[in-house]
């Protein structure tokens, strides 16, 4: 077995695609919304709850369930760190989406991928003034 995948021209020029749509689509976006910057701070008047950035949120979420589940946090870091080693995720000979080997893996990324979303969500649009749960609209 050699220690090259190969890969065919096509996907790269898919991936390069792709990531030129969606380059163009964040630029787009970012300049017709405006980022939510806030007035410098104020030790004076602290805003209730004070949220950390959106893509730390679902880390805020957890931690207010439990301190201890900040160690989740980290055991999700390490386990993708160490992803390509695991047993049973053995080298592809090719690039392909979703291989049959690898697909228990590809699924515990997508559950993982959705919890942090639904996490996200719910601390951004449900959580209100002292962390209670509240409707968003």
């Amino acid at each position: 077995m050699s220690r090259i995948v190969r890969s065919s021209p096509r996907f790269f020029r898919l991936i390069k695609i792709a990531f030129s749509g969606m380059l163009l689509l964040l630029l787009a976006l970012a300049f017709v919304i405006p980022a939510p910057l806030r007035e410098p701070a104020d030790f004076g008047h602290v805003p209730n709850p004070s949220k950390s950035a959106w893509f730390l949120l679902w880390i805020q979420e957890l931690a207010s369930y439990s301190r201890s589940l900040v160690y989740l946090v980290a055991g999700i870091a390490v386990f993708f760190l160490a992803l390509p080693w695991l047993p049973g995720n053995p080298p592809s000979e090719r690039a392909r989406w979703w291989p049959a080997e690898q697909r228990f893996y590809g699924w515990i990324t997508v559950a993982l991928f959705a919890a942090i979303l639904a996490l996200t969500v719910v601390a951004m649009f449900f959580r209100g003034s002292n962390w209670d749960l509240v409707r968003p609209f």
